[in-house]
């Protein structure tokens, strides 16, 4: 009798054979040792990939933060920069432009004459570029009763304005009046006083102001005027003094103004206004188109301090963080826009789109310090000069350029 043959091993049948060969050849432990060593493998290989995974975490959260803080630009203030005759001090320092010829004008409530409440407080001074006092321009002018800016248009004209008095004032190159806009009330007048501001307020007029701010010129010479603390508008009248229109009204709303407090042009002619109470700077074309506005948005330090008075909690108005109080934009090709703060005393380099670009500066008295900056010149993106209200002071700030 022939014995018949056993059925073919399957792969499972050899692979338990070989399992029970080895187990019983080198035993359980060598079994468990090699099942630990590739668990301890799988674990290795898991933490790598943790780590990784946390890396990458971290790296969006930094990505996020600074998007939300911009960086922190380093800057020097010039010492005792301007030098002033024994016997002429700056009083509260409202406005500051450059010319040219880095000629350096400022705008002062300085020379006061009369009571102590509604006196005559304004006063003109040209600097050379390196701070040495040149002369003052339009001494005891009928229009001077409240400085509060100055600037220098393409041929070296200057202007100021003067919320005391509503008046903007255009003086040549040598300092002589050329052209004037807005009339101050009379001092004969039955009930000349300081204007109220009424609600609803009452309608504006035609080539007449109420507590004028600033101005600003486009390519073709036209004049844009912020018409700031009452009638809240922008006026526009041509390069002969023609008033050509205006636009805006008290309000929140887009192309609506809570105190237009500086205005700027860009080299493409769109208007940037400074709208300080709504905390946001709005940008027109030249026919009052409202285009787009933007805010600043920075973290404050919880432990800043203010220039004056109570620490600010509200989160509009003046004296809310990144309120704009100044707006200057440079020269091109690549312009900046600069803004600065009532409250924490910052100053904000932007691009013309809103970015914030970094941030510089205190509140404080001491160089590299800020008391309510009320004007910025900015004739490049590295070199400043700010004119402070508080501390009664101009200063020149280089900042340091950025690789």
């Amino acid at each position: 009798m022939v014995a018949r043959p056993g059925p073919a091993p399957t792969p499972i049948r050899s692979l338990w054979r070989i399992f029970f060969s080895v187990l019983s050849a080198r035993g359980i432990g060598y079994i468990l040792r090699a099942a630990l060593g590739h668990l301890a493998t799988e674990l290795a290989v898991l933490e790598i990939s943790m780590k990784r995974d946390i890396f990458i975490l971290f790296l969006l959260v930094a990505t996020a933060l600074s998007a939300q803080q911009p960086s922190e630009i380093r800057f020097q203030s010039v010492p005792d920069f301007l030098k002033l005759p024994p016997d002429l001090h700056l009083g509260e320092a409202t406005g500051v432009a450059v010319n040219s010829k880095g000629h350096i004008f400022v705008f002062t409530r300085g020379n006061t004459t009369g009571p102590a409440y509604g006196a005559s407080a304004a006063q003109l001074l040209e600097f050379t570029a390196d701070g040495k006092f040149l002369r003052e321009i339009g001494h005891h002018l009928y229009a001077w009763s409240f400085a509060h800016t100055v600037k220098v248009d393409r041929d070296d004209n200057i202007w100021v304005t003067d919320k005391g008095s509503d008046m903007v004032i255009k003086f040549n190159p040598e300092g002589r009046v050329v052209m004037v806009f807005g009339r101050k009330q009379e001092a004969s007048d039955e009930g000349t006083e300081p204007l109220r501001h009424v609600k609803p307020p009452l309608p504006p007029v035609d080539g007449m102001f109420r507590q004028v701010t600033d101005v600003a010129w486009d390519a073709a010479g036209n004049t844009y005027i912020s018409d700031g603390y009452v009638n809240s508008r922008i006026a526009k009248v041509d390069k002969d003094g023609n008033w050509l229109k205006s636009w805006g009204e008290p309000g929140d709303q887009p192309g609506q103004f809570n105190t237009a407090h500086s205005i700027a042009v860009d080299a493409h002619d769109n208007i940037y206004v400074a709208d300080r109470g709504n905390r946001r700077i709005q940008v027109f074309d030249t026919s009052g188109k409202f285009l787009r506005q933007f805010t600043v948005d920075v973290p404050v330090n919880p432990n800043a301090r203010p220039a004056i008075g109570n620490k600010p909690t509200a989160t509009t108005g003046s004296m809310a963080p990144g309120a704009p109080w100044a707006i200057c934009i440079t020269p091109g090709p690549n312009q900046i826009l600069y803004s600065s703060d009532g409250f924490p005393g910052r100053i904000y380099k932007l691009s013309l789109d809103g970015k914030v670009l970094g941030v510089f500066g205190k509140s404080g008295k001491q160089l590299g310090q800020f008391g309510w900056v009320h004007e910025i010149a900015c004739p490049s993106e590295n070199e400043l000069y700010v004119a402070e209200l508080v501390n009664w002071r101009v200063q020149k700030i280089i900042l340091e350029v950025s690789h």
